[in-house]
């Protein structure tokens, strides 16, 4: 057997679960995505009408706001009560890992009223939002001004908050880092009721480079200013289709988008937005963007795509043809473009209603699309759940770029899932070492897509049901998703939380660094306050019980480095 043959595993015998899974497309056409459209309409509805609402009446709710969460945080009986949290539903979330931190006794802080858009400010190029702005929201508003944030996520659910807190990357990711490296300031409340505003370079600079990651472990973020950027009204995609084993298809992907002389920060050189998909061992499409002007998408013989009508075909899958016709240009509405993968919800649309990518379906439902990750996840019970643990990847494997081959070979390898995505994204040097940083000396190999500054990352997204499943082999989910985490560990990558994951604590802490945030959570109070960014990641069930003890530990540690005498 080759290296890059997966191993022979035997056939696995059906359950009910499986038949419920096959079926589970009924629940979704009548019951999950009227409900959706519903929740989408009534969403925007409530936008607008904050949109209307002048800047001044936004910032005196936002402030009013504010001192609720301070009254309801100084309630709190440190003795008596759990630790903090939000009172979101544990399943309304973007994410595939239920937040079962919140099956244990907790302290509920209500911030669902922080979804305004504060201010743009055009002269300092920042947006000033609360957490709960999500992407459609702001792309909406500032896209009419020319305006976009320098990293806008693909998927318009997806929350300030969320890309903050957990992990957020995008196409401009090889210009301007993850979401979180474009943010100029967080307004956070502490444990102790007091709202700071950390930024880089004031006295909470510690707490400014430990919040990303921190999944809302730290104190309560309650608005971040973040950085915009100048656009144009469209982008100017070219498709390049690549034909090779895996290894080639990873070099066609860096050559995509980082010049071999190593003049990455030449804007001349290097494209607006980038992104790969591979979708078979042997076969994949580059895709580069560039912002175009009005004029010149409409100039004759170009083609504009507006890829957002509700019975256009899915994005992924008309990306696919460059494989059948060969290299193309088009140029896509830019907002349009930002959102290419929401619809299909990149290409799991396609195991939810297996044929919704159809054109009658499209043109008949499509404009119902897509339906709610959070209903979805509010209709499975754990049966369900842990049926798509074990028989459904939803991973993103965050590694340096030199190794994108290594990681394509071990994906076909272990998990056997196509399509994969590719995106990259600097992964900066900084003053501190935070949760997730460099390779130490990366600098020193001046390998492609590296400057002084930064190093390349790449996201390796793997999500579909594997090989394996779609054949009716055995395969442990389980099992696969440790050993990825045991390759990334070894490899100097990195497993956004939002997954399901596998990690036990020592590897959790071999994978991400505790120091920094360690320090500001004994710094700020949040130990005994907030749960710690493990356990609030961690699989399964919280008792009571697992929670008060490790929060005691970590307390205890607190209290005798405290202690120590000071040399």
């Amino acid at each position: 057997m080759s290296d890059l043959e997966a191993p022979l595993r035997p056939k696995r015998k059906k359950i009910w679960v499986d038949y419920f899974v096959q079926f589970r497309w009924i629940i979704v056409i009548f019951v999950v995505l009227p409900i959706s459209f519903t929740i989408y309409f009534l969403t925007y509805l409530g936008d607008v009408r904050s949109e209307w609402k002048s800047y001044k009446t936004r910032q005196k709710e936002h402030d009013e706001n504010v001192e609720k969460i301070i009254k309801r945080l100084k309630q709190r009986n440190p003795s008596k009560d759990g630790l903090v949290c939000t009172a979101r539903k544990p399943w309304i979330a973007v994410g595939m890992r239920n937040v079962d931190y919140k099956r244990a006794r907790h302290f509920e802080v209500d911030l669902s009223a922080f979804r305004n858009i504060l201010e743009i400010d055009k002269e300092r190029m920042t947006a000033r939002v609360e957490p709960l702005v999500n992407m459609g929201q702001i792309t909406r508003v500032t896209v009419p001004m020319n305006l976009a944030l320098a990293v806008v996520a693909e998927l318009d659910d997806l929350t300030v908050g969320g890309l903050i807190n957990g992990y957020g990357i995008e196409g401009s990711s090889h210009k301007y880092g993850l979401f979180s490296d474009t943010v100029v300031a967080y307004e956070i409340i502490l444990a102790d009721g007091t709202l700071v505003r950390a930024t880089k370079d004031n006295e909470y600079s510690d707490l400014y480079y430990a919040i990303p990651w921190s999944q809302g472990t730290l104190g309560l973020l309650v608005a971040a200013e973040i950085k915009l950027i100048p656009i144009k009204e469209y982008m100017k995609v070219t498709y390049k289709p690549v034909v090779g084993n895996l290894r080639d298809l990873a070099q066609a992907y860096c050559d995509s988008f980082a010049p071999r002389d190593g003049d990455q920060d030449n804007d001349e050189k290097v494209p607006d937005f980038v992104e790969g998909m591979i979708y078979t061992p042997a076969t994949g499409v580059m895709m580069t963007g560039r912002y175009a002007s009005k004029e010149e998408a409409k100039k004759k013989g170009n083609k504009i795509n507006n890829v957002g009508w509700w019975f256009k075909p899915w994005f992924y899958q008309h990306a696919e043809t460059a494989l059948r016709k060969g290299e193309f240009v088009e140029y896509i509405p830019t907002r349009e473009y930002y959102h290419r993968h929401t619809r299909c919800l990149y290409w799991e649309g396609k195991l939810i209603l297996p044929f919704a990518d159809q054109w009658w379906f499209r043109f008949l439902f499509g404009w119902l699309m897509p339906p709610k990750v959070s209903l979805l996840k509010a209709t499975q019970g754990d049966a369900i759940r842990n049926y798509y643990h074990e028989m459904h990847v939803i991973q993103d494997m965050l590694v340096p770029l030199y190794k994108v081959g290594d990681a394509l070979e071990w994906v076909h390898r272990e998990m056997e899932v196509y399509p994969i995505w590719l995106c990259p994204h600097k992964l900066y040097k900084l003053p501190v070492k935070t949760m997730v940083y460099p390779e130490p000396g990366f600098e020193l190999h001046r390998r492609q897509g590296d400057t002084q500054t930064a190093q390349m990352y790449t996201d390796v997204g793997v999500y579909y049901a594997p090989g394996p499943v779609l054949r009716g082999e055995v395969f442990n989910g389980a099992e696969a998703v440790r050993k990825m985490e045991n390759w990334l560990i070894e490899n100097h990558g990195f497993q956004p939380q939002y997954a399901v994951s596998e990690l036990s604590e020592k590897n959790f802490w071999r994978m991400f660094d505790a120091g920094l945030y360690e320090h500001s959570r004994r710094k700020y109070g949040a130990v005994g306050t907030f749960m710690s960014v493990y356990y609030k990641s961690k699989k399964g069930r919280k008792t009571e019980k697992e929670v008060q003890e490790a929060e005691q530990a970590h307390l205890e540690t607190a209290y005798a480095e405290v202690d120590q005498p000071v040399d």
